[in-house]
């Protein structure tokens, strides 16, 4: 693999911050798109931009071809049996949220449990806060090891008959860690429970495919695999999605109107209300492709031979403590510096040209 030429993909890669050369450790939080993805967007606005699905001229009808060849694209990515289980919604936080709001709103009750881990994103944790406070049910929190592992025997002493639903991460956007999705999604259903997985942090690294992993929901964004902001993905089991109700309404989602009663359109259009983010769809397709071009075991021995430096260099630095070990990890490195704020370090790296996270990763000098 030639990084050199790859990085040369990334326009934004070749310019300098602060008169140095910019390096960007930042993708946990977004990626940065390559020129294919941009020339996407850009062609789009040129030469089809028209709405879907409602039109009957040409524009609307090579916009509406587009938009759902790329959701044959996320389909084929996420290794789905049907299109129609492919939902676009603005990102991953949305997709949760959705599921919340509908599967969640619609078989939750007083007593019922919600388990998710300890390595959630906000994302995954508020809208089950929320849920649980209005329908009076209760939010359990599998426990990690010190490494940054979720406690398996715990988690599986969490899940019994008023386990409703699971939440969790495949991959941990602090810490790195991947789970074991497939074993926890089977102790979950061996109880009965249904299973949303935030693979938010999952798709850059690793070969997902949902079928494998028996997960009931799949939820990602495209700014975390190369693709444009404000657009993401909501897998579902078609028998679950035909079975809870929309989650907005207005044009698209619906068959027909009247002031009376309206009906609902089938999946995957009941949960695309009003105008997509057309363009965003379309962009998602291309990273995808951009993103399949290359050799995912090769990136990802890349990626662990890179962390694997770095945890080496930082282990040797004064005062570092480094957070989240696991052995089965991407390509995130968590520390804290004793004495130092991390805002301290990041001001700092920033005037080298080193674009960092809040999770910070730096090399010792």
């Amino acid at each position: 693999m030639d990084v050199k030429t790859l990085r040369e993909d990334f326009p934004i890669l070749s310019q300098k911050v602060h008169g140095k050369p910019l390096v960007y450790l930042d993708n946990a939080a977004t990626t940065q798109k390559p020129q294919t993805v941009i020339d996407t967007l850009v062609r789009y606005y040129s030469e089809i931009n028209s709405n879907i699905h409602r039109g009957v001229h040409l524009l609307s009808e090579k916009a509406t071809a587009e938009y759902e060849s790329s959701r044959h694209i996320v389909k084929d990515f996420l290794g789905a049996a049907h299109d129609r289980e492919i939902i676009f919604t603005r990102g991953t936080t949305e997709s949760i949220n959705l599921v919340a709001a509908t599967w969640g709103r619609t078989h939750l009750k007083s007593g019922d449990e919600v388990l998710i881990t300890s390595l959630e994103h906000h994302s995954n944790i508020v809208p089950w806060q929320m849920l649980c406070q209005e329908k009076g049910a209760i939010l359990k929190v599998a426990p990690i090891t010190d490494a940054g592992d979720v406690v398996l025997d715990e988690f599986k002493k969490l899940l019994n008959p008023k386990t409703k639903i699971v939440a969790l991460v495949h991959v941990s956007n602090a810490l790195g860690t991947i789970n074991p999705v497939k074993e926890m999604v089977g102790a979950a259903h061996d109880v009965g429970a249904v299973v949303l997985v935030d693979g938010a942090q999952a798709v850059a690294h690793l070969d997902v495919n949902v079928q494998a992993l028996n997960c009931d929901f799949y939820a990602f964004s495209a700014h975390k695999l190369y693709g444009p902001t404000g657009i993401g993905v909501l897998y579902g089991k078609e028998k679950l999605l035909n079975s809870m109700p929309p989650y907005q309404g207005g044009g698209d989602m619906i068959r027909e109107v009247s002031f009376q009663k309206s009906t609902y359109n089938d999946l995957p259009y009941k949960f695309e209300a009003g105008t997509p983010d057309i363009s965003g769809v379309i962009g998602l397709a291309a990273a995808i492709r951009y993103f399949k071009q290359w050799d995912h075991h090769e990136l990802f021995a890349y990626e662990q031979e890179i962390v694997s430096y770095a945890t080496e260099r930082l282990k040797q630095c004064p005062g570092v403590r480094l957070i989240g070990t696991s052995a089965t990890k991407v390509s995130v490195v968590s520390f804290v510096m004793e004495d130092v704020h991390p805002h301290d370090i990041g001001t700092i790296l920033d005037h080298e040209g080193l674009q960092s996270a809040r999770v910070i990763i730096v090399r010792c000098l």
